[in-house]
């Protein structure tokens, strides 16, 4: 019996399942223990994760809210603040964990679908006085989850670390699904990272391992991050287990990427033709469709509970706003399904009492 409740389960390219080639790499890793000396898998995956992503050093670590974490409290300190979108993934899904863990404020810029201009950051760091915070670092997310998987432009990003750097601020980039970024645009990850100073990378996204993130920069970056990384309680033993899946999917599952992007422009194109659903940005670029569902249809929730009774996993990510993400586990076949289960939920009976879920 599957684990999962639905046949075509689309809440998140999170929910993938490990390949019988991924586990059978697992299963033989080499491995030692990662705190006191080290594992020869992890080390192996960090060296291939520097080397692509063209940095010095990198370190793996349980998830991405630890890499971004750690990476905010090296670049600042108590009493700092860094600069992110409003909507990105650092400022809404991680319990704000810059302040409860590292004493650091977040100034907010809105952007349009997650994406940022470097005119709207000019004016925005702060004088040096005893009155204010210091605004140290400048966060991106690329790309941006709530944006509908958006891609910031690249020169975007080139403007605003150039603006940053001229400014003595320090960048970082969340790019949990960079991956996704390079291969719809064709630009490598070495260069979309080269303008920052730390990046983190998820591989339990759209590549498909069970666990675990990377924090990538210089060495001395890397040398305190794996300090900070025994104080979040982040340091693991023989882990090589786990950084063999991820270094599997680093090394296998990037190139099948854009089918994933083509999964859901068709998704994308199913939306558009039914009514009273609507794309929310309409442009999708990657693996994420958001879409609006009118309330004539009901809330989200009603939406997504009769998907699910068809069989299709979603996710409500607003009142009326639902997101789709396709990824490895979901093949066309299971994409046109998808589609035919859409026309039908906006034909069921809606259900008033159903609970509203979390989002």
């Amino acid at each position: 019996m599957s684990s999962t409740p639905f046949a075509i389960d689309l809440r998140s390219d999170t929910v993938t399942k490990p390949t019988r080639a991924m586990r059978q790499a697992m299963a033989n890793a080499e491995v030692g223990d990662d705190v006191i000396c080290v594992d020869p898998t992890v080390e192996q995956l960090q060296t291939r994760i520097a080397d692509l992503l063209g940095k010095e050093a990198a370190l793996f670590m349980p998830s991405g809210s630890m890499t971004n974490q750690i990476a905010i409290r090296l670049h600042c300190r108590p009493g700092d603040e860094f600069i992110c979108e409003t909507d990105c993934h650092v400022f809404n899904y991680e319990q704000a964990a810059y302040a409860q863990l590292s004493g650091v404020a977040a100034r907010t810029v809105t952007g349009v679908a997650g994406v940022l201009h470097v005119d709207q950051l000019r004016g925005l760091i702060r004088p040096e006085n005893d009155h204010q915070v210091r605004t140290r670092l400048v966060c991106l997310e690329n790309t941006h989850n709530r944006g509908a998987g958006a891609i910031q432009p690249f020169e975007n990003v080139v403007q605003i670390c150039q603006w940053a750097h001229e400014n003595d601020l320090r960048t970082h980039l969340d790019g949990a699904r960079l991956f996704n970024a390079a291969a719809a645009t064709g630009i490598s990850e070495k260069r979309w990272a080269e303008n920052f100073d730390s990046v983190s990378v998820c591989f339990s996204k759209g590549l498909g391992a069970p666990v675990g993130s990377a924090l990538v920069g210089s060495k001395e970056l890397i040398k305190q991050a794996r300090r900070a990384r025994k104080l979040f309680g982040g340091a693991m033993r023989q882990v090589g287990i786990l950084a063999a899946g991820a270094l599997y999917a680093l090394e296998n599952h990037r190139d099948r990427l854009n089918d994933d992007h083509d999964h859901a422009r068709i998704l994308a194109d199913t939306i558009r033709a039914t009514d009273g659903l609507s794309l929310d940005p309409d442009r999708v670029q990657t693996n994420i469709v958001i879409f609006r569902v009118d309330p004539e249809l009901g809330t989200a929730s009603n939406l997504v509970a009769r998907l699910g009774q068809l069989g299709v996993g979603a996710l409500a990510v607003g009142p009326q706003k639902i997101r789709f993400v396709t990824h490895l586990d979901v093949n066309r076949q299971q994409i046109d399904a998808a589609c035919a289960a859409i026309q039908d939920a906006v034909s069921l009976p809606v259900d008033t009492k159903q609970v509203a879920a979390q989002y």
